[in-house]
Parts: C-alpha cells; sequence; structure tokens
C-alpha cells in the first residue's frame, strides 16, 4: 500500500505540476485548484477501489467519509498524498500569483507607452476579397449573419477597446493599394471611421511591382500601363517614407508600430500587455504566435536561425522539420505566427529593400491580349515579386515571440468556406 501510495504521489506531483503550468500559461488560476482537488480525488477512487477489492466493508465505509478534500487522514499513504496536494497547491497558486502579477507590470508599461503616444498601428490593407468572390477590397467584406458586420469594422472595434482601455487615440496608419486606395477611402468615410476618429487616420498606398509571364516578359493590363501588383507586406515601411509620414512617426514621437494584417478579425491591436512585454524584454520586434492546429498548418513558424529570428513560411517548411521534436518531447517548429508584429522605430532603418531577398511568386495576372481585350486567367499564368516581413525579422537582431490564445485571438479570413474561412471566423467570433 505504501509503495503504490508514493508512485501514485509521484504521478501527482508530475500531473499537477505540468497542469498548473498550462494553467497558469493561459492565466486560469481556478483551474490550478480544480486540477489538484481533482488529483486528491483520484487518488480517493484508487483508495476506494482497493477497499472494495479486499472486501473490507468497515474500511470501505471509512473511506467514503474520507472522500472530500481536507477530511481526516488516518493513515500516513492518506496522509503524504495530502501533503503533496497541499504543497503543488500552494506552489501553483504562488506560481499563479507571480505570473498575475507579471501580466498586470506589463499592462502597465503598454498603457504607458500608448497615454504617452508612443505607439501606432498600422493595417495592412492592400488584398482584394477575389477569394471571397468579391471584387472590392478585403476588408470591405461583409461577414454578418443577421446584420452588417464588415472586416473593416471588426478591425477598428479591436482598437477602439484598446482607446477605451487608456482613454488615448492611437495613431492608425492604414496601407492600402493602388488597385484599392480609392475605394478604401471612400468605405472609411462613409461609415464616419466605424467610430474612430478621423483626424488620427492616415492612408498610404503601397508601392508596386512588375508582373510577368513565365518568359519574364511584362504584362500590361491596358494599352498604356503594365500589370503591376503590391510588392509584398515587408513594403510597408518604404511605402510609409515615400508617403511622407516617417515625418509623422517623428513629429508624433512614435517609437512603435503595431503593423497587422486585414484577414484576422480577432486580433487584438494595440495591446497593452504586448507591448509591455516587448518593450521589457528590450528587443527590435515583438511577434504574436499561437500553436499550430496541425504540423503541416499553413503558417510561418518562427525560429532562430544562425542565432538571429527567423520565420520559416509553411511552404518551406519540410516533413521532418514537422516531425522534429524539441527537449520536451513538443514539436520544435510549434509556434505560427499570425501576422501582427510590434517593430521598434529607430531600428526600422537598418531594414533595407536592398538587404531582403525578393521571393517569386506564382500567381493568376489578368492582362490584356494582342487585341486588347481584357483577359482573366483561371490557372496561374505569371509570376508577381514580392518582399516579406518575415525578412524584415531576420535583418533585425533580437525578436520576442509572444503566446496567444488561438480561439481568442486568431480567425484568419482567406476563403469562403472551410479552414480559415469566413464560417470559421463567424464560429470564433462567437464563441468571443
Amino acid at each position: 500500500g505504501y509503495l503504490i501510495a508514493i508512485i501514485v504521489c509521484i504521478f501527482a506531483l508530475v500531473s499537477a505540476y505540468k497542469l498548473s503550468s498550462v494553467c497558469i500559461q493561459k492565466g486560469y488560476g481556478v483551474s490550478v485548484i480544480a486540477a489538484t482537488i481533482l488529483l486528491n480525488a483520484i487518488y480517493e477512487i484508487y483508495v476506494f477501489a482497493r477497499l472494495v477489492l479486499v472486501l473490507a466493508p468497515r474500511k470501505i465505509i471509512n473511506s467514503i467519509k474520507l472522500f472530500t478534500f481536507g477530511s481526516k487522514c488516518n493513515n500516513n499513504s492518506q496522509r503524504f498524498i495530502y501533503a503533496a496536494c497541499i504543497i503543488v497547491l500552494i506552489l501553483a497558486l504562488i506560481m499563479w500569483v507571480g505570473s498575475f502579477a507579471k501580466k498586470e507590470e506589463y499592462k502597465n508599461i503598454g498603457v504607458k507607452a500608448i497615454k504617452e503616444g508612443k505607439t501606432a498601428a498600422l493595417l495592412l490593407a492592400g488584398g482584394m476579397g477575389t477569394r471571397l468572390g468579391s471584387d472590392d477590397p478585403k476588408g470591405m467584406y461583409n461577414i454578418g449573419e443577421t446584420k452588417d458586420v464588415f472586416i473593416f469594422q471588426r478591425i477598428v472595434e479591436n482598437l477602439l477597446d484598446v482607446v477605451r482601455e487608456t482613454d488615448t487615440w492611437i495613431r492608425l496608419f492604414v496601407m492600402t493599394s493602388e488597385k484599392n486606395h480609392e475605394a478604401t477611402v471612400r468605405f472609411f468615410e462613409e461609415k464616419n471611421y466605424f467610430g474612430y476618429k478621423k483626424e488620427r487616420v492616415l492612408f498610404f498606398k503601397q508601392s508596386m511591382a512588375p508582373a510577368c509571364d513565365r518568359e519574364g516578359k511584362v504584362y500590361l493590363e491596358a494599352k498604356n500601363r503594365i500589370s503591376t501588383s503590391p510588392n509584398g507586406n515587408a513594403g510597408w515601411y518604404s511605402s510609409m517614407i515615400r508617403a511622407g509620414y516617417d515625418r509623422v512617426l517623428r513629429d508624433e514621437g512614435i517609437e512603435w508600430i503595431n503593423v497587422f494584417a486585414v484577414d484576422n478579425v480577432l486580433q487584438r491591436i494595440c495591446d497593452s500587455c504586448f507591448i509591455g512585454a516587448t518593450i521589457d524584454a528590450g528587443v527590435a520586434v515583438g511577434a504574436k504566435v499561437v500553436k499550430k492546429a496541425a504540423p503541416d498548418e499553413k503558417v510561418g513558424v518562427i525560429c532562430l536561425e544562425d542565432n538571429r529570428p527567423s520565420i520559416v513560411e509553411y511552404y518551406e517548411v519540410s516533413k521532418e522539420m514537422m516531425e522534429e521534436k524539441d527537449d520536451n518531447g513538443d514539436p520544435a517548429y510549434y509556434f505560427g505566427v499570425i501576422l501582427n508584429y510590434l517593430f521598434r522605430v529607430r531600428d526600422l532603418d537598418l531594414v533595407t529593400d536592398d538587404k531582403m531577398p525578393l521571393h517569386i511568386v506564382e500567381k493568376k495576372i489578368p492582362y490584356i491580349d494582342e487585341d486588347g481585350n481584357p483577359v482573366k486567367p483561371e490557372a496561374e499564368n505569371g509570376y508577381k515579386f514580392e518582399q516579406l516581413v518575415l525578412d524584415m525579422i531576420h535583418e533585425l537582431s533580437t525578436c520576442l515571440p509572444y503566446e496567444v490564445e488561438r480561439e481568442k485571438e486568431f480567425a484568419p479570413i482567406k476563403n469562403r468556406t472551410g479552414i480559415d474561412s469566413v464560417e470559421s471566423a463567424r464560429a470564433l467570433l462567437h464563441k468571443n
């Protein structure tokens, strides 16, 4: 009995520690207590079952009386397991209180930076809603079921949460493209900026790059115009400079820019805890990450490459990398980025266009034929050239991966149905 009790005790300690760690990471203090009590109950069930097997009616009755946490212990093995559970509970509570205190510290640092006007938000909104069956800018897509709810609306409402928390209007930059700039600006004006302060919003166009066929010949989208496409999500800073908005950063004393994509309707923007943790870490950039739902999930994974932060795009993750484990037995490439970064402004001048590689991407490229007739191809027919924000991360020396809960901050809309779709985003919005 004592040997079994010791084994159960060791199991209880290990299990409680693992459960406590998970609960603490997620901030579930009550769950820590519940998990520890559950372990105690499991042990009591074991005692009860053992007594049934040896057919000791008197001890069965006593065990029933002892089935609640904190009841009288009448043998050394029970005293031992109770003491272990109490120690684990106390340690878990101490760890949770410490974790809570650290989180509050980060929030206070972040709120202070926001109130002092040191943070700005930048929305990457150059894309169109083509994959959703729309010819409008992607942010104009209506994801509502019983009422109108637009992607742009959800993004702004998420930012307004921070405005209310800090009583501060955060500078919002919106990067559009040549193809959707006028429609985007007009939509914001028609919707009265979804309640955001108009004076705090600035629009600018992303720089464009030419598109060509597989032989390298440039397409024409009109008789007097070559076919172009946005130069990739890393083009935001050089495009901002071309628009003259680097002057706004200097004049307003902005030290941090939260850059985020348009298609994630759950993400928290200028999240005070994220800002505070990044500032406290003293790094050049913070990156929000989530645990991958599957080894082959189509998200870039964050890692170290030559002792520098790096992001491996999903199509570059080999089968060996998917199966690789770390020292704890977890997937080595476990954390996926959600395109929500906090850049320190003073480090951005180190990241120039000529330092970053050019990615060649196969795409469907509309063009005009030799007779001047517009053609919309049904399959990939050429290449676009892009620079990606993941290359910006690699050019910087330090990065803080900041884990967030998938179901609370990751609802990407890339398709009409299925995975990462309007349907899946709606389901997550219902949960939140």
